[in-house]
This record gives structure tokens, sequence and C-alpha cells, in this order.
């Protein structure tokens, strides 16, 4: 089950939920299923992992250019 960080329209709280395949995200907060589902920190490293650049990067697009801001 692919963990995913929702941000709700309705009532503004941010979430992560656990998420299966036939599941519909609903808020915690207030039931809304008016969600905007967010680019988490972990997935965006993940995807600039899997495009060649090196492990240990911050996900800022300078990663994987040898310029990373957080080094």
């Amino acid at each position: 089950m692919p963990l995913y960080e929702y941000s709700c329209r309705k009532c503004h709280n941010d979430f992560e939920l656990l998420i299966r395949a036939d599941e519909r995200p609903v808020c915690p907060a207030c039931g809304s299923q008016r969600l905007e589902k967010q680019l988490s920190v972990t997935a965006a490293h993940s995807a600039s992992t899997q495009l060649g650049a090196p492990p240990g990067g911050c996900g800022q697009p300078q990663c994987g250019m040898g310029g990373c801001a957080m080094e």
C-alpha cells in the first residue's frame, strides 16, 4: 500500500494516508473527498534517484548536478 500526502480543499488539513487501489481517500478531519495529492519530499527524492541522480540528495533541482543545497 503506498503512502500518499494530501491537502483537503475544504478544511485545509494536511495529512498522510495509506491507500489501497480500490479505496477513495477522505479527509480524517472533515470527511471531505475534495483532496489534492501533494508531492512529498520522499517521492521527489525517489524519482530523482531513479533518474540517475546520486543517492542522498535533497530532491532539489540542483541535486544530481554536483550542487546539493543540503551539503
